[in-house]
């Protein structure tokens, strides 16, 4: 075999691999999600004030950590404030670990446990104008303290005090700041965790696709 022939599958291999390795990359990138609040972003008093459909929403929802929040809100109108358990069930306004007013608030999970939000208007919170969900564990057991995204569309208000568990404080975004020193919520039990998910389904595909391929290219040698 001629040293050009050798050098043209050396370069098909390389290919290949590249091709693989992409794929893999892509896989994990997808690996999360952004889920919109109450499946159609609109952050608002809900129109039948006689039960939560937040939360009813968050229930059917397997969050994890890597997913995001998207909350739609007019921002002179409505905000957004991430608070402990206790002003959420009191809905205290003036108690809170972070607010935002952007009117397009994207909230990104960087650790498992609970997580509490209110409207900023009291009456709102009051006419369930509230979410509290829960993250699940990271397989990989890693953890780290929760960090809003910066929103698209305008500035997020950032700048949590100090995160659950005595971790270390999120990095605020650009942009406004409004900071209120309540500690954060403690953690609770933790669901079980999750079953099979589409995200495993992809991960496994394109582990089938790197071992079909790469026996496929060796033939070349």
């Amino acid at each position: 075999m001629g040293r050009g022939t050798s050098r043209n599958i050396g370069i098909n291999v390389s290919h290949v691999i590249g091709f693989v390795c992409l794929i893999l990359i892509h896989a994990r990138r997808s690996n999360a999600f952004e889920f919109s609040v109450g499946g159609n972003g609109k952050w608002s008093a809900p129109s039948d004030n006689s039960s939560n459909p937040f939360n009813q929403w968050a229930e059917r929802m397997r969050f994890q950590i890597g997913d995001s929040l998207v909350f739609t809100y007019k921002p002179n109108e409505d905000s957004v404030l991430y608070v402990a358990k206790d002003a959420f069930d009191s809905c205290n306004t003036y108690s809170y670990i972070s607010k935002y007013v952007d009117g397009h608030t994207v909230f990104k999970f960087n650790q498992s446990g609970p997580f509490f939000f209110i409207s900023g208007v009291k009456e709102n919170c009051l006419k369930y104008e509230k979410l509290h969900l829960v993250v699940l564990a990271d397989r990989s057991n890693k953890t780290a303290a929760p960090s809003p995204s910066p929103s698209e569309g305008g500035p997020a208000a950032a700048t949590p005090s100090p995160a659950p568990s005595g971790e270390e404080s999120p990095s605020p975004p650009a942009g406004t700041v409004e900071i209120n020193p309540t500690p954060a919520p403690t953690s609770e039990t933790s669901p079980p965790p999750p079953s099979s998910s589409p995200r495993l389904a992809l991960i496994g595909f394109t582990g089938s696709i790197a071992a079909f391929v790469a026996p496929s290219a060796l033939l070349f040698l």
